[in-house]
C-alpha cells in the first residue's frame, strides 16, 4: 500500500467520536465525495479484540502495535507500514508505551 499524505482534502468529518474499550481506542470518521469512509483514530496501551464486516487496511501513523489475524502468529506493525485484515474475520491488536495512530482504510 502507498502511504498517504499527512492530510485528506475535500472531506466530511463526522463530529461525535467512535468510542471503544471504554476509551482505549477513540476514532472519527472520515468521508470522503465518492462515498468512501475511512477512520482515524488513536489506541491507547492495551490489548483489543477487533471485529470486522469489510476487509480492512490499517496504516501505521504514529507509534507501532503487534497484530494478530485469526489463525497467524503475532506481527509487528511500525510508523510507516501497513496490514490488511479480510473482511468478516477478526484481528488482536496489541499497543505498548506511547498511542498508536491509524488510518482504517474499509473496503
Amino acid at each position: 500500500m502507498t502511504v498517504l499524505k499527512n492530510e485528506f482534502d475535500n472531506v466530511s468529518v463526522v463530529k461525535k467520536a467512535n468510542v471503544y474499550f471504554d476509551g482505549k481506542c477513540v476514532s472519527h470518521t472520515v468521508q470522503f465525495a465518492d462515498g468512501t469512509k475511512k477512520s482515524v483514530g488513536v489506541i491507547l496501551p492495551a490489548t483489543l479484540t477487533f471485529n470486522t464486516g469489510a476487509p480492512e487496511i490499517m496504516e501505521t501513523v504514529a507509534g507501532a502495535c503487534r497484530y494478530k489475524l485469526k489463525g497467524e502468529d503475532w506481527k509487528s506493525c511500525p510508523a510507516g507500514e501497513s496490514f490488511k485484515v479480510p473482511g468478516n474475520s477478526s484481528f488482536e491488536i496489541e499497543v505498548t508505551g506511547e498511542p498508536y495512530h491509524y488510518v482504517c482504510h474499509f473496503g
